[in-house]
């Protein structure tokens, strides 16, 4: 029998300023820095629980100018037990919703938000299938 798992992906968001973008993450979405690499840091990582998310500076994050013209793109994906509270709790910090939560077709129910750079990450939960 093979003993291969599989694990979560690990997103990599491409940001302006890596030390900015960890401070959001953690003051704002509750994350908490896990690295940062290079002085000043070009690398690091953010997380919540089992989410995780990686930070890579860029010049000009190529995705904030695409997003107006593409519906719908999510850069990373974060199931929760309970999308209603944590919206709620971002709502408390002034955190810019791009989707309010909105029951889906397809079994969840998701909001999206906007970090600085213009990253949209959708939070999910998933109803019960009965």
């Amino acid at each position: 029998m093979n003993s291969l798992v599989f694990k979560p992906a690990v997103p990599i968001l491409f940001v302006r300023d890596v030390s900015a973008s960890s401070r959001f993450y953690s003051d704002r979405l509750g994350f908490g820095v896990d690295f940062l690499y290079g002085t000043p840091p070009f690398y690091g990582s953010v997380s919540r629980g089992q989410a995780c998310l990686h930070l890579r500076h860029v010049d000009a994050p190529n995705f904030a100018a695409l997003a107006p013209t593409e519906p719908s793109l999510i850069l990373a994906t974060i199931e929760v037990t309970d999308v209603h509270s944590l919206y709620e709790e971002f709502q408390a910090k002034s955190v810019d919703v791009a989707q309010m939560p909105t029951r889906q077709e397809w079994g969840g129910t998701d909001f999206h938000i906007i970090d600085p750079d213009g990253n949209v990450i959708s939070f999910v939960t998933y109803t019960q299938q009965q």
